[in-house]
């Protein structure tokens, strides 16, 4: 619809939602919260950047407080003990999924791993996913992939330091870890760092995470979903269907190329990457596991597994810049743990146990910089009695880990990155530790937490470990822009440009 027919049937649109939605009125078993407008609810209160906005509110409201967002009533949590109580008491009733429209496109909600409900088939996709991918052996077996990929970083990053022209952090971090996961699962690279070419994937992959983080009114007042206000459900499925040829190319030439090693009973053509191991499963039982589902699972590998990791580590670079001092403190540490005779090398796994303040960096940047500043969010099962109030059934459940990860009650100077606080107290991101649940906690914790948790340390160690990095021109590290956009993560407003120096 154009935007001049749309504004002209708008105040038809709003008055028919008016009689199936809100009329200003509280009900008073809610927790606290802002008294909403009629029809639109407390939408003027999020801005364009609602993790900050929430998080005022909850100055005013408390950690448990309640919105109305067009027809949705919304729950915000904003503190540890508060989150503690819905994701650890309550985490069965709190486990199901507030679905996004742009969820169901291409009926992913169906399929993903991330949007079905916690029951049978969520189960029988963490179980497979855990034998396939995530657990211990199949990260340690998978282990000098990883390696290989990260030194193909550290060279191309050793390559551009002859012209000292400055590189996109979050790009090349980003192209890294595309290409960890499409090598563990396709055993091929879906993007090159300085080919224009090899771009179409990343793109993609950016298009629909783009959608996905756009405010959507059909959200907001379902009501409107015939109509796609936005053009956000068009436009995603013109990238889903991109992302879902590019799956059906790689599928169809794997089974061509097995089809053919079958017939002249040669088992050397068998890549053992987790296409592989699905395709296998799918041809002893096509019913258990088919190949559309393979392209949903894909779709969510690449989706949580990229922009978080390599946001995460662009924010974690830009910290340290701003800090030469702790920059400092964490080379000396993987000085003493490494030895590079001379050469560019990769922190290796085995050592991120012997590093504890790189460590420290990246829990001090998840708690400033969460890659999703609300995690996905959840929704209630059935009526749940908390703190003395009501959270309703079918309401959503945000989290609001930015503002926990700021909160003055928690956290000492909780605007400061200091890497240091983590040192003096036992705190992690496994999910038991309240004040910084990153990753989710309960049983909707992110399932690929072990890999991130080992990326994260390699990648940030190897690019610190081999190189200095400074700005261009006369920029001022402290001048650096700090803002934030908001999205399905948290990337930073302006990329960080910055020019690696040899040490």
């Amino acid at each position: 619809m154009d935007n001049p027919t749309f504004f002209l049937v708008l105040p038809f649109l709003l008055t028919f939602i008016y009689v199936f939605t809100i009329s200003g009125r509280r009900n008073p078993h809610l927790p606290p919260g802002p008294r909403p407008f009629p029809i639109i609810g407390n939408l003027l209160k999020l801005g364009n950047k609602p993790h900050r906005s929430l998080a005022a509110l909850a100055k005013c409201y408390g950690p448990l407080m309640s919105l109305k967002l067009g027809s949705r009533t919304t729950i915000v949590v904003s503190s540890p003990d508060m989150a503690k109580e819905f994701f650890n008491k309550h985490d069965q009733a709190f486990s199901s999924r507030s679905l996004p429209e742009t969820a169901r496109i291409m009926d992913h909600h169906k399929y993903s791993i991330a949007w079905l409900p916690a029951g049978d088939e969520w189960r029988k996709l963490r179980r497979m996913t855990k034998e396939c991918l995530f657990s211990v052996q199949c990260l340690d077996n998978s282990e000098q992939l990883r390696k290989k990929k990260i030194q193909e970083l550290v060279d191309h990053v050793s390559g551009c330091c002859t012209n000292e022209k400055a590189i996109n952090v979050g790009a090349i971090a980003f192209t890294t870890i595309l290409n960890i996961l499409s090598n563990l699962l396709f055993s091929k690279d879906l993007s090159e760092y300085d080919s224009i070419p090899s771009h179409e994937f990343k793109n993609v992959i950016w298009g629909v995470m783009e959608i996905g983080g756009k405010p959507n009114l059909v959200d907001f007042f379902p009501i409107l979903k015939p109509l796609d206000p936005q053009g956000l459900a068009s436009q995603g499925n013109v990238y889903a269907m991109k992302l879902f040829a590019i799956f059906d190319a790689i599928i169809d030439k794997r089974l061509q190329t097995r089809a053919i090693s079958s017939s002249y009973d040669d088992d050397s053509s068998t890549q053992n990457d987790v296409l592989d191991l699905l395709l296998n499963i799918n041809f002893k039982d096509e019913s258990e596991y088919s190949i559309n589902d393979m392209k949903h699972l894909f779709t969510d590998l690449f989706i949580a597994g990229t922009d978080t990791v390599s946001t995460t580590l662009e924010w974690a670079m830009t910290e340290l810049i701003r800090n030469p001092k702790k920059l400092e403190i964490a080379r000396l540490e993987l000085n003493k743990c490494m030895q590079k005779n001379g050469r560019f090398v990769t922190v290796q796994e085995h050592d991120i146990s012997r590093l504890p303040y790189l460590h420290a960096i990246i829990k001090e940047t998840l708690r400033l910089h969460p890659p999703a500043p609300f995690l996905i969010p959840h929704q209630a099962i059935h009526d749940v009695e908390v703190g003395g109030f009501v959270v309703p059934k079918d309401a959503q459940i945000l989290c609001n880990v930015w503002a926990i990860g700021r909160d003055p009650k928690v956290w000492s100077k909780p605007e400061a990155f200091m890497p240091e606080r983590f040192l003096e107290v036992e705190i992690d991101y496994w999910g038991q530790d309240f004040e910084l649940i990153s990753f989710g906690t309960g049983r909707r914790i992110c399932p690929g937490l072990n890999i991130a948790h080992r990326m994260l340390h390699t990648i940030l160690g190897s690019l610190i470990h081999n190189f200095d990095w400074k700005l261009e021109g006369n920029t001022k590290a402290q001048d650096l822009d700090m803002e934030e956009k908001f999205g399905l993560t948290l990337p930073r407003n302006v990329p960080l440009m910055a020019i690696p120096v040899k040490l």
